[in-house]
């Protein structure tokens, strides 16, 4: 019987020696996850941790497991589709749930200003005319930052909150309620302005340096620490020559500059670049859904100047910043090209070989297949390196299509502390 008992007190003591053994790598790891979050939100204000913690919420979606950086994800520039089955898409709080257009990246997003029409000149004429500019998402359709992120949060194809009072309601029960009465106020959950004031503390996330760090391979050349190779040299050439890819038309920036915020490579301003149909989104098998873009942002209207054709905005979406645009595909807003080069290629060759891209129909080549006939003039077909026609040689050749692309990859931003980044 003794020999029964120390037997036992044997697999005892042996099994709670695994049980210490197995127990001490969780919390060696548990310390060094609680460590790693400490430096990664070093030098965020309480507004902006708020916002943190808010944008990384998956209890914020109905069904919970959807936060807002399971489609921005900080790893691919604040931007991907969630493991969705359809690349160009998100994946929404509901299994079947996908959106129509391609998830926008929201790095250097906070620079784009509210939605208003600007002054633009012709450069060959010098006449001016009014042009929409700025807002957030593909349409504009959000005036700033804040309306940008109350939108997901009640988008049935995305987080599929019934209400806003739903979304502040879980935040309120939530593990970080306290951060938001030391932000806000200890009424702030009794306020009808709860769920604006809770979207601007995202939104100042969003405005925060890990969003635009400027720690790219350009950047460092601005500032005189690295060069650019002869490939990217000549891509930089091209992308800047009014010939040839006259990028700057569009993605800005100002070339006397030496500071990275004056090149944001986009000028906020909206398109209409044709972009073939993607057959790969689930809504364009019905061939009567079109997206229009621009024409049909609600309110418009409203706030266009008098006599305005809105029609003619119908296929124009916006211009996003080329910074990360390597790592940030597919591409356009329906996401149709997989490829960063076949993106410039398609700029290059659209008009000069349009069946490599459009498909046929009744024997023709269906150009500008994703956007109805009558809207067919208001597909930018003036500019350079539109302005070409089928079989005249393209502004770019496929060498200089490639330099353009090495040059592009140098916009990636590099992992780098907070503390650098400028503001």
């Amino acid at each position: 019987m003794a020999l029964a008992i120390r037997s036992r007190l044997s697999i005892v003591s042996r099994a709670f020696f695994f049980l210490l053994a197995a127990a001490a790598p969780a919390a060696s790891f548990e310390t060094t996850t609680s460590d790693a979050r400490a430096a990664d939100e070093a030098g965020l204000t309480p507004r902006e941790l708020l916002g943190k913690r808010i944008f990384e919420d998956k209890s914020l979606s109905e069904p919970a497991g959807l936060s807002c950086a399971s489609c921005h994800d900080p790893a691919k520039a604040f931007q991907g589709n969630n493991g969705s089955p359809v690349a160009a898409l998100a994946r929404g709080s509901r299994p079947d749930a996908l959106g129509t257009r391609k998830t926008p990246s929201l790095a250097y997003v906070s620079f784009s200003p509210r939605f208003h029409f600007m002054k633009k000149e012709d450069e060959e004429t010098g006449a001016t005319e009014l042009v929409p500019a700025g807002g957030q998402f593909w349409d504009g359709r959000a005036d700033d930052l804040a309306a940008q992120v109350e939108g997901p949060l009640l988008n049935p194809r995305e987080m599929n909150n019934p209400s806003r009072a739903a979304v502040v309601e879980k935040i309120k029960s939530g593990a970080y309620a306290d951060l938001a009465r030391r932000v806000y106020g200890a009424k702030i959950f009794d306020s009808d302005a709860a769920f604006d004031k809770l979207a601007r503390a995202v939104a100042a996330y969003e405005s925060s340096a890990r969003f635009h760090p400027f720690s790219s391979k350009f950047d460092d050349v601005l500032r005189g620490r690295e060069k650019l190779t002869a490939e990217e040299a000549k891509g930089f050439a091209l992308f800047k020559d009014k010939n040839k890819g006259n990028c700057l038309a569009c993605h800005v920036g100002e070339e006397k500059s030496r500071r990275p915020q004056d090149w944001l490579f986009t000028d906020f301003s909206y398109d209409a670049l044709g972009a073939p149909r993607n057959a790969a989104i689930p809504d364009n098998k019905d061939p009567a859904f079109v997206d229009l873009g621009l024409c049909k942002r609600e309110g418009l209207a409203k706030i266009a100047p008098k006599g305005f054709d809105i029609d003619s905005l119908c296929g124009q979406f916006k211009a996003p910043s080329l910074r990360n645009v390597a790592v940030t595909g597919p591409y356009l807003h329906n996401g149709v090209f997989a490829s960063l080069r076949d993106v410039v290629a398609y700029y290059a060759t659209r008009d000069t070989d349009p069946a490599r891209w459009y498909p046929k129909k009744d024997g023709a080549t269906a150009k500008y297949d994703d956007l109805p006939e009558k809207f067919h003039d208001n597909v930018n077909v003036k500019e350079v390196p539109y302005d070409r026609k089928p079989g005249e040689t393209p502004r770019l050749d496929e060498g200089e299509i490639d330099a353009i692309v090495a040059f592009l990859r140098t916009l990636t931003d590099r992992p780098a502390p907070v503390a650098r980044a400028e503001k």
